[in-house]
């Protein structure tokens, strides 16, 4: 997959934060892709092993464990199955929020997916990584799931490094 800009999230600053903004058609009802973003056994297949309490203030606990990465945040958002939002940082980390908004369409769900770093941290990598991990979950949520896809990555974090040069 070659990204263009056009596929790609929206980027902004917002406040000492960039932001982006990641949106997709599921061809899948609202409980199927609510179930991937929350359930555990659904997770793993896509994300990352790992448990999700659904309840504001829960735990989100991740372990991403080809990068050595462990999330071990709060749940700060949460109403079920429309919306959760975490951070993708440990204690002692800055907040790196991640949310995840549901609508339901007729016969499928918009996914919105929107990611904060600090301005001083790299928005391209974070949003080509959630890029890649998208398309993880839409094979996952078809049955045929699959390894994160390195080159993808690389294309599409270049992609998002000349937006970045867009904002200014």
């Amino acid at each position: 997959m070659t990204a263009t800009h056009e596929e790609l999230g929206v980027l902004r600053r917002v406040g000492a934060s960039l932001e982006g903004r990641l949106e997709r058609h599921i061809e899948h009802d609202q409980q199927t892709v609510w179930h991937m973003l929350t359930r555990p056994e659904r997770l793993a297949e896509w994300l990352a092993p790992g448990t999700i309490e659904l309840r504001l203030g829960g735990t989100a606990k991740l372990n991403f464990t080809d990068s050595g990465t462990v999330i071990d945040s709060q749940v700060t958002a949460f109403e079920a199955p429309r919306l959760i939002e975490y951070s993708w940082s440990s204690p002692g980390e800055p907040a790196r929020p991640v949310r995840w908004e549901t609508q339901a369409l007729e016969g499928a769900t918009r996914l919105t997916l929107t990611v904060s770093v600090p301005q001083n941290e790299d928005i391209a990598r974070a949003c080509a990584g959630w890029e890649a991990h998208l398309m993880m979950l839409l094979a996952a949520i078809e049955g045929v799931p699959m390894k994160f896809p390195f080159e993808c990555f690389k294309t599409t974090r270049e992609a998002y490094k000349a937006k970045v040069a867009a904002l200014g």
